[in-house]
């Protein structure tokens, strides 16, 4: 994903008023640690309100008319992610309502950085090494240490 293509997701976002925020290694990038990813990925809020204003933000961005098939319904349901792949674009967005029984929405910790003028909602760095350092993929536990050294996190805070 391009850095504009983020941004205007982003802003399209704030402008909505999504509950969101975002995770993953665009997340790391927001707190300065930079490695290549080809997606962008976001906690969102599962209530019907909130997936409506979604939508409308990715609508704003994307011209395509299968952003109409994402549910509230199905972000809370068995399988809590939707990975939605733009047509003109060669990377994903996914759309994460639970991890397992280890994190909900309300359960991210949060912190807001702005980016270009775009008020972020972005997980803290001890959010993101605990969801990253008990995993099972290998590049998650890169990213752990790499967040462990950066930021000094112990494994005994809370």
């Amino acid at each position: 994903m391009r850095f504009e293509q983020a941004k205007a997701l982003l802003a399209a976002f704030e402008r909505e008023r999504v509950r969101y925020v975002l995770i993953g290694s665009m997340a790391m990038a927001a707190h300065g640690l930079v490695r290549a990813t080809r997606d962008i990925d976001f906690f969102v809020a599962t209530d019907v309100d909130n997936v409506e204003r979604l939508k409308r933000a990715l609508r704003s961005v994307f011209d395509d008319a299968s952003i109409d098939e994402i549910s509230s319904d199905d972000l809370a349901g068995a399988y809590p992610v939707i990975q939605y792949g733009p047509p003109e674009g060669d990377f994903v967005i996914d759309l994460v309502a639970r991890l397992g029984d280890a994190y909900e929405y309300d359960d991210i910790r949060a912190q807001e950085i702005v980016v270009d003028e775009i008020v972020v909602r972005v997980a803290t760095p001890r959010m993101l090494y605990d969801m990253k350092k008990d995993t099972m993929r290998p590049q998650d536990r890169l990213d752990a240490a790499t967040l462990r050294e950066r930021f000094g996190l112990t494994d005994e805070e809370p």
